[in-house]
């Protein structure tokens, strides 16, 4: 009777889960905060030099926005995998899954960067039609696009840490990334120490060498200091058996065709909003840096909720999942209020931050009303539909909202209110409408249980 009164709990009275889910959280938030703060660095230093240049680095970053979405898909299908191998702990399994992600995403990298060495100003030129922002772009990302193939092996070895609970490690390698970056930004951006003035060219070098720096640094780990995996090169080599790579394609396909269908959104919005003004162009990089300041941390909750409900899943405790479902929902409708009132409070101090046009800074403070209500939804649906319902072993489901909103809902209605002329903060509403539809989505979806499935052989 104590037993099943326990279940009925709004919160779960069972510490691990909070131990486990702080113990994950902090590092993978400040694991993403500090790679965020990479391409922060390059567009806060760069504001120094005017609208253009802010802009044509933020264009410029959405090429690799757009591999950072595809190498999800192969992270988070290696995580969903890993993670219930890891509640059975059959790690020459996992180590299987982690050659294969390996694979797929130097494969995703390469591709990346050879288009955007191939047709740089092309790429630029179908995000924004102004001259002096592809031409800035257009330099930005000819140097940067050499960084992508260090970025995705770093970015594959991080998720196979975390995915054991080893979520510490990512957070160290992105800080010495950062500290780099930091470092040359100051160094090529200004001409100190004896080195030319090189303006937008020199934060593309500084992340160059930093992304460099941060593969190395993950490499060298896995090899010397890892105890958990013990990952060896001959384990990146291991050709994994045909049962594991069906499973992978078939968990696999949806998630990445989801970060296909979310990379595509992602541009086609930049699009959208690039073909305003300058002002507004920099005022959208603006706000694209507070929203991802603001869902790096509820990202790191997010993936922390999907690390445990994977291995508890795989471990084959339902109740326990459903009870942690419950707590999950509750913990982050509050995680959203929190984050809404930091938006709005907080929203005149991020833009006076930046050295940009008065029209360009009260564009962005119009933006950051809409962006503050919108992460109210943001900070529910997201842990609940990605970190319970696709972690737990339902993986389609999100990839078929994520297509219905997208296609059907967000860019339809932006696009018509963009030709009917409205103005910019309402066609920027428009774009994260999705954001508050997808609540009313999870709250049935999650609620009936039906997505717990155990993925394992």
């Amino acid at each position: 009777m104590e037993n099943t009164k326990e279940k009925r709990h709004l919160l779960t009275r069972d510490k691990s889960f909070y131990r486990s889910l702080a113990a994950l959280a902090i590092p993978i938030s400040l694991q993403n905060l500090i790679t965020f703060a990479v391409n922060f660095a390059d567009n806060l230093m760069v504001s120094q030099l005017g609208d253009a240049a802010v802009s044509g680095v933020y264009m410029g970053n959405q090429i690799q926005t757009f591999l950072q979405l595809m190498l999800t898909g192969v992270v988070q299908t290696t995580g969903i995998l890993a993670a219930q191998y890891w509640g059975k702990r059959d790690m020459k399994t996992i180590k299987e899954i982690v050659s294969l992600s390996m694979r797929v995403g130097l494969a995703l990298g390469l591709v990346t960067m050879l288009l955007a060495l191939a047709i740089p100003s092309k790429l630029i030129g179908l995000l924004t039609k102004e001259a002096d922002v592809i031409a800035d772009g257009t330099t930005y990302l000819s140097v940067v696009a050499w960084s992508f193939l260090f970025y995705a092996a770093a970015q594959i070895i991080i998720a196979a840490m975390r995915s054991v609970e080893n979520a510490k490690v990512g957070m160290y390698i992105s800080l010495i990334a950062l500290i780099v970056n930091i470092s040359l930004n100051y160094v090529f951006i200004f001409g100190k120490f004896g080195f030319p003035a090189m303006g937008i060219r020199g934060a593309a070098i500084a992340t160059l060498i930093s992304r460099i720096v941060e593969c190395a640094a993950a490499l060298l780990y896995a090899r010397f200091r890892d105890r958990k995996m013990n990952l060896r090169l001959g384990d990146f080599l291991v050709h994994p058996n045909k049962l594991l790579q069906k499973d992978f394609l078939r968990y696999g396909a949806p998630i990445m065709a989801g970060e296909i269908v979310w990379a595509i959104n992602t541009i086609t919005q930049s699009g959208i909003l690039g073909h305003f003004s300058k002002a507004v162009i920099s005022a959208s990089s603006v706000t694209g840096n507070m929203h991802t300041l603001v869902y790096i941390w509820v990202t790191g909750l997010a993936s922390a909720v999907g690390v445990i409900t994977g291995k508890t899943v795989g471990a084959g405790n339902v109740e326990k999942v459903k009870e942690y479902a419950r707590t999950t929902q509750i913990l982050f409708l509050g995680v959203g209020a929190f984050t809404c009132a930091f938006i709005l409070l907080f929203r005149g101090t991020f833009v006076s931050m930046y050295a940009i046009s008065d029209e360009a800074a009260a564009y962005a403070m119009q933006f950051m009303i809409v962006l503050g209500i919108s992460m109210f939804g943001s900070c529910y649906q997201m842990p609940c539909l990605s970190g319970l319902v696709k972690a737990g072993g339902d993986i389609s489901f999100v990839f078929k909202n994520d297509t219905f909103h997208v296609f059907c809902i967000v860019l339809p209605s932006a696009l018509i209110a963009s030709y009917l002329g409205a103005e910019p903060w309402v066609v920027f509403a428009f774009l994260k409408i999705d954001q508050i539809l997808k609540c009313f989505v999870a709250v049935v979806k999650v609620n009936r249980y039906k997505w717990i499935r155990n993925l394992t052989r």
